[in-house]
């Protein structure tokens, strides 16, 4: 048997092979449980920092329109699209968007990220997000 701290890629191809094989008594249940939930966590963490990315874009988009550009045009749609991909493929991060603390964190992060990116002070930019998640989804908005 593989231990799971030893060798964590050969603990899951064994723990793998082991559900393929009903062996159901040989699994190691406790950190297949926490290996489940960290798929879940890694979504999260996945579709905030892309939140993050977009909404750092967005103003930078409003806030240096002498500096727009195709690559912040670029970041902009990708982020866009993947963000659209992670809520298709699962739903269940729909509630996420809907919170008022994930959105506050998403919006720190935006915060530290644009002020680091742009030299601005933080008092540069609104403290909490002015755009609702409709036209930071929409791709014919582009902030003036």
């Amino acid at each position: 048997m593989v231990s799971y701290n030893a060798d964590i890629i050969a603990w899951a191809n064994e723990q793998a092979r082991l559900l393929r094989a009903g062996q159901f008594d040989a699994l190691d249940i406790e950190h297949l449980a926490e290996e489940i939930e960290d798929v879940g966590k890694s979504e999260r963490r996945e579709i905030r920092s892309r939140m993050v990315v977009l909404l750092t874009h967005l103003l930078k988009w409003g806030r240096q329109a002498d500096r727009q550009g195709n690559s912040w045009r670029r970041t902009i749609n990708v982020q866009r699209r993947d963000i659209a991909d992670c809520l298709r493929v699962t739903p269940s991060l729909k509630p996420d968007l809907q919170s008022q603390e994930w959105w506050e964190s998403v919006w720190a992060g935006s915060l530290d990220m644009v002020v680091k990116e742009t030299g601005l002070p933080f008092d540069a930019f609104p403290e909490e997000c002015p755009w609702s998640l409709e036209q930071i989804m929409n791709p014919e908005f582009w902030p003036d």
